[in-house]
């Protein structure tokens, strides 16, 4: 798989139940790292709200998935949310609805309904884009293949950084997983060459 669908920037949404509010918020995320930072901050700002359950979805095929109920009954809150990831098809994504009580309970079924709407608005809101699958490769090289190599890396136009041109070479690229195999041939006639994928 060569592309995955995401969201630009962050949305929200709200749903409405019996007093109850539940206020969603959509996140790009590209790690656990950035789900955990992005879930505390909300902790920390609606300190005063009831609950505060999320569900994200990592990497190209949303292979990496959490769902969280933060106490409200099991499956009533973080796989609504899950499912609606599921349901719009998108990844690297992190939906957290905060959850203010309103006094009456709302029973398993319509607290499913409830942050499974919140969560769906949150996404109708968001601008669905399209990530490319990307892989990360070092090279090392002697310095008298230095032009060889970057002829290959601008003309395939691969994103590059960290790169430093000494007696022997290093350089950092991205470059779309599709094109990979196409790069490596590209760079087969480079005797000096080592590829490492990071």
């Amino acid at each position: 798989m060569d592309s995955f669908s995401t969201i630009a920037s962050a949305s929200e949404g709200i749903y409405k139940d019996k007093g109850s509010k539940f206020l969603a918020f959509a996140y790009p995320v590209d790690s656990e790292e950035e789900v955990k930072e992005k879930v505390d901050n909300l902790r920390k700002k609606y300190f005063d709200a009831r609950h505060c359950c999320y569900a994200y979805r990592l990497g190209a095929d949303g292979e990496r998935y959490r769902a969280n109920d933060d106490g409200e009954p099991a499956n009533s809150a973080g796989k609504p949310i899950l499912g609606q990831l599921v349901a719009h098809d998108v990844t690297n994504v992190l939906v957290v609805v905060v959850r203010y009580f309103g006094g009456i309970l709302l029973g398993v079924g319509g607290l499913v309904q409830a942050y499974r709407l919140a969560t769906a608005d949150a996404l109708a809101n968001a601008e669905i884009i399209t990530g490319t699958v990307t892989e990360t490769y070092t090279f090392t090289f002697g310095y008298p293949d230095m032009n060889r190599v970057l002829k290959v890396v601008k003309g395939m136009n691969l994103e590059y950084y960290g790169q430093d041109f000494n007696l022997d070479c290093t350089m950092s690229v991205k470059v779309r997983k599709s094109l990979a195999g196409q790069m490596k041939k590209q760079l087969e006639p480079v005797e000096s060459l080592k590829i490492t994928i990071v």
